[in-house]
């Protein structure tokens, strides 16, 4: 007896997306403003890399608690640390990250403070738990941290800007304005689940945000191409029952590329520890929003930007 799931799934569906459009589009239209209304106001909790600070990766036994390493911290009185596991707390050593925020000063004046900051907190973690290892201190000055995030930003817009100049050429205009608008979307609604959440955003973030960008836009150019087969194919059918028809016909492949790329996901998430956390919940998120995206955004832009019957030769249906 076969057990394939797959058979389970339909081929071709009539579930009516494009119907429901206007809901949908109103629905990522309160997201997307719920999303800035939370930046502006909230804000983001940028990591280290983003804002600077001190950095000390410590391996210590797991009879060490976070609370324990917070206690002997705040007691320096360097600023209010940051600290969080990184790794399964269930092998015989395990690894606590410890962040503090930079100290005051300018130039050679606050790098001279950011160096006895470094060695007082080396020096109180080897006083306080001598079975402790330290494994690398990492300062990021401001001036690096404001050029991370400059470069961070820049990169998401790049692969923005690429993915339109892709799609326009790879289809026509109407289709790049529907995927880009669709990818601006992802991107902006990722940013406001993590200013919703104040999960720490860093440089695995940004990197998590590029790889939502290319997989949304996987995702829509499948769609994108079933669209323009059948426009060719069914060339007196309306567009939106065309368009319905073509989300129907490659939603067993979503639904599947969708679950098993989750299924990934949610393990690195739950057993990747504090250090992946963020990289793996910007995913999660991003693999969720970004097939709604195609579905419910990117392909009924295309019945506003009137998108044109391909000329090709093919019989009427």
């Amino acid at each position: 007896m076969s057990l394939a799931l797959v058979k389970y799934l339909p081929v071709t569906g009539n579930v009516p997306f494009i119907r429901g459009r206007f809901i949908a589009l109103g629905l990522s239209a309160l997201v997307l403003l719920f999303s800035l209304f939370e930046f502006a106001n909230v804000g983001i909790n940028f990591g280290i890399d983003f804002r600077g600070g001190i950095q000390t990766e410590v391996e210590t036994a797991p009879e060490t608690s976070i609370e324990d390493v917070r206690t002997v911290v705040s007691a320096l009185e360097l600023g209010e640390p940051r600290i969080q596991e990184a790794g399964n707390s269930l092998e015989a050593r395990h690894t606590i990250l410890i962040a503090l925020p930079l100290q005051p000063g300018e130039g050679a004046e606050a790098e001279r403070a950011n160096q006895a900051a470094r060695e007082t907190l080396e020096a109180a973690i080897a006083e306080n738990f001598p079975d402790a290892q330290l494994r690398g201190t990492t300062v990021i000055g401001g001036a690096v941290s404001g050029e991370l995030v400059v470069t961070g930003f820049t990169a998401i817009g790049v692969a923005l800007f690429l993915m339109l100049i892709y799609i326009w050429f790879r289809f026509e205009w109407q289709y790049s304005v529907g995927a880009i608008v669709a990818l601006i979307h992802d991107v902006i609604a990722t940013v406001g689940m993590f200013s919703v959440t104040q999960m720490t955003f860093d440089l695995a973030t940004v990197a998590a945000i590029l790889t939502i960008v290319g997989y949304s836009m996987n995702d829509t150019v499948v769609v994108y191409d079933r669209i323009r087969e059948n426009l060719r194919k069914y060339k007196k059918m309306p567009l939106p029952e065309v368009l319905n028809l073509s989300i129907n016909d490659t939603l067993s492949r979503t639904i599947l590329t969708s679950a098993t790329t989750l299924v990934a996901l949610i393990s690195l998430y739950l057993i990747g520890g504090a250090s992946l956390e963020g990289f793996a919940f910007a995913m999660i998120w991003g693999i969720v929003i970004g097939t709604y995206s195609s579905i419910f955004v990117a392909s009924p832009l295309l019945l506003f930007t009137q998108v044109q019957r391909d000329s090709g030769e093919s019989a009427d249906q």
